[in-house]
């Protein structure tokens, strides 16, 4: 076990827990390919529970920093040049102009990231947005679930970009503002049409076609923003 793995304060969060093991793998202590400790002696070593360490390490491995094969254990990745950015926290007010401003942020990342994915997806990227729009078509009356499975889907879509600066930028916006994606989806109303158009980027990227999954991609932000925009808080109140 290298010396870099020390104890932690228990009072930190997975974020941070993350940070600590990516700065342990920059300093040289781990080389891509290498397998790191297991989930309990890193428990063990750093003093938090189970549950915090397999979450650091989810956070770790869907920004490439590692990898983690079930039934072998986890590995160093191939690309360490990644941003952490930890403990993201918004706290200001809700509002219509907030919301918008949220989609239009959305719009040039994501669609550049599905041009990109459409290149540079690999199977197993496309398969994991297929089990993930299968699983938002059987949850369309689960608010919750729905949510947070649309936007694991457009977060592997930036993935499969293989563009570190859109994963992370993409990433960053779905950590700052989960709130404010739930209540969009809930202005947006329809959830078919929602998961008919998810289904359609979808396909784009199966085909290799950049264009048309960046023209797909950009009439459904766009949709989603002009629903936002006819959209009158004080007929429809957030709460």
């Amino acid at each position: 076990m290298k010396s870099d793995f020390g104890l932690i304060e228990k009072s930190n969060l997975a974020d941070d827990l993350a940070a600590r093991i990516m700065k342990s793998i920059r300093s040289g202590s781990y080389r891509p390919g290498d397998r790191l400790p297991t989930i309990m002696e890193m428990a063990r070593r750093f003093g938090v529970g189970h549950p915090t360490v397999r979450e650091a390490l989810k956070k770790l491995e869907m920004i490439g920093v590692v990898e983690i094969k079930h039934g072998s254990g986890v590995y160093v990745g191939k690309s360490q040049d990644m941003i952490l950015v930890g403990n993201p926290i918004y706290g200001g007010a809700i509002s219509k102009k907030l919301l918008i401003d949220l989609i239009t942020a959305r719009i040039p990342i994501e669609v550049k990231s599905a041009a990109l994915a459409a290149s540079n997806a690999t199977d197993a990227h496309l398969n994991r947005m297929e089990e993930l729009l299968t699983e938002a078509g059987q949850n369309l009356a689960n608010d919750a679930v729905l949510s947070a499975t649309n936007m694991a889907f457009h977060h592997e879509i930036a993935v499969a970009s293989d563009n570190t600066v859109l994963m992370q930028l993409q990433e960053v916006l779905t950590n700052l503002f989960k709130r404010e994606q739930r209540i969009i989806l809930d202005i947006y109303g329809s959830r078919a049409k929602d998961h008919e158009e998810h289904m359609g980027i979808l396909d784009a990227l199966r085909r290799r076609d950049a264009t048309l999954a960046q023209e797909r991609m950009q009439a459904h932000l766009e949709g989603v923003r002009e629903v936002l925009h006819r959209w009158n808080p004080e007929h429809t109140p957030l709460f």
